[in-house]
């Protein structure tokens, strides 16, 4: 997996020709140390003073999972061999986030009702039954999923309702992140292509395990990690306290299901404890 342990970031500004002051600022990573990040991180804000000093363009942010995600490692899980199994990381807007090496999690976006189902429920009345958000969106992706067991003998997943679709958790294997199959099996049930580029990338699979901050009643963090100091860090653990109380009213996501194979590999049992526990899977709380 690649989840650097440390970063870091330079601040700092510089003048162009015509003498108007540019502020910048540019991260960068690690796997081995904090100093080899922050050298790295000097030698990416020279370069950028000196295309600012020449006149030159500033070049353009990183594509979507072209590099590592600048997040706080929080905990590590490591399997029998001592192997790295799962990460849990704090995402830019402050999640927790399950970084796993070879459980595969497959996101899947559902579409809300459409304005004419909304519409319709209102005039029907207190008394009738609203539609479930994405019902039908949601069954169609079920049936995708089934299709897709049916022809993949031993085959097993978990499926979870989250907020805004459903999520499925191979169950019956562990898996490579940036293999073929992985890509071919997750865009054939109708994952975000974005999602399938990430895993490729970052060589792990990922899935939310605590609710997004404006769900929950929160805002999000006041200051992005790498930290500037000891009083941003003490600004960013403050929210943390009270994120952390706003998301126990809430979970991520909800077990609707298990679809084929029965049977969970060895090195996937301690994954979907984790997952479960922490996104409170079973918990029956509303969803955020």
């Amino acid at each position: 997996m690649i989840v650097p342990r440390y970063w870091a970031r330079v601040t700092s500004e510089e003048r162009t020709p015509a003498g108007r002051r540019v502020p910048f600022s540019c991260c960068q990573w690690s796997e081995r140390s904090l100093a080899e990040a922050q050298a790295r991180a000097r030698e990416v804000a020279e370069r950028i003073a000196r295309r600012i000093r020449g006149g030159e363009a500033l070049p353009e942010r990183y594509a979507y999972g072209t590099r590592p995600l600048r997040e706080e490692v929080l905990r590590e899980l490591r399997g029998g061999d001592d192997a790295l199994a799962a990460v849990l990381t704090r995402n830019a807007y402050g999640a927790v986030v399950l970084n796993a090496a070879g459980t595969m999690f497959v996101d899947v976006d559902l579409a809300e009702p459409s304005l004419r189902e909304r519409l319709s429920t209102w005039f029907r009345g207190r008394g009738a039954a609203a539609p479930a958000a994405g019902s039908v969106p949601q069954a169609a992706a079920l049936a995708t999923l089934e299709r897709f067991v049916g022809s993949h003998a031993g085959w097993g997943f978990r499926v979870y309702r989250t907020r805004a679709g459903l999520r499925y958790l191979a169950t019956h294997a562990t898996f490579d992140p940036a293999s073929d199959e992985s890509a071919t099996a997750m865009a054939a049930l109708g994952c975000d292509p974005r999602y399938v580029q990430l895993c490729r990338s970052q060589t792990s699979f990922r899935a939310r395990l605590t609710p997004k901050p404006w769900r929950c009643g929160t805002r999000p963090p006041p200051a992005r990690w790498p930290f500037e100091g000891a009083a941003e860090e003490a600004r960013a653990r403050q929210w943390e306290a009270k994120y952390d109380a706003a998301c126990a009213k809430f979970a991520t996501c909800a077990l609707l299901s298990t679809v084929g194979n029965q049977w969970v590999h060895h090195d996937v049992q301690p994954i979907v404890r984790l997952h479960d526990e922490l996104s409170r899977a079973e918990s029956g709380l509303p969803l955020a």
